[in-house]
């Protein structure tokens, strides 16, 4: 695959796939920023996500998966009542905290996490939010999968809110018994 890509335009899809899920219907394009060949014809390669799709047929399976895809576009949010940069800059509050507080519990300076949004409009932002769940594939693809920014930076606020709560109470444990996080 990877001879291919560097013969074409360094772009492919990337689906999310396990053993109790199976692979989803929606991923997104993986394009190739950089590569380096390895000595045993192996790649080191580093990847941008771009736009989302929807499978909408198998081409083929071998010997890797070609599909004909539905591109996705999120869909204008909510009525019009609620405020999407107003929200974007929430959850962007909600990870500074978190940073803040994953930062402490880990014995690192508490220092301020800084422009998170780098001036993203909601949308982008809601994706690099999500990008950031690294260890919750799952849930990153439930955000992959919605169309909605609104709905999305809903249920990122959510998921760092719970973050926050495990974080405050683990912070807590470890104030009143200091000696048992720096014993392991």
């Amino acid at each position: 695959m990877m001879h291919t890509l560097l013969e074409t335009d360094l772009r492919f899809g990337v689906i999310y796939t396990d053993a109790t899920t199976g692979t989803a219907d929606v991923g997104c394009v993986g394009e190739v920023v950089k590569h380096e060949r390895l000595a045993d014809d192996r790649f080191f390669i580093i990847c941008k996500g771009q736009e989302r799709f929807r499978v909408s047929k198998v081409v083929r399976t071998k010997p890797y998966l070609v599909a004909e895809v539905v591109w996705l576009e999120d869909r204008p949010s909510g009525n019009g009542e609620e405020d999407l940069e107003g929200l974007a800059n929430e959850v962007e509050g909600h990870m500074k905290d978190v940073i803040r507080l994953s930062n402490r519990l880990n014995g690192k300076p508490e220092k301020d996490a800084g422009d998170l949004r780098r001036n993203l409009f909601p949308t982008p932002f809601s994706f690099f939010v999500g990008s950031t769940f690294e260890g919750a594939p799952r849930e990153q693809q439930a955000l992959l999968e919605l169309e909605d920014t609104m709905v999305r930076l809903k249920r990122e606020k959510e998921t760092l809110r719970n973050t926050l709560n495990y974080l405050s109470a683990a912070s807590a444990v470890k104030d009143v018994f200091p000696s048992s996080s720096s014993s392991s």
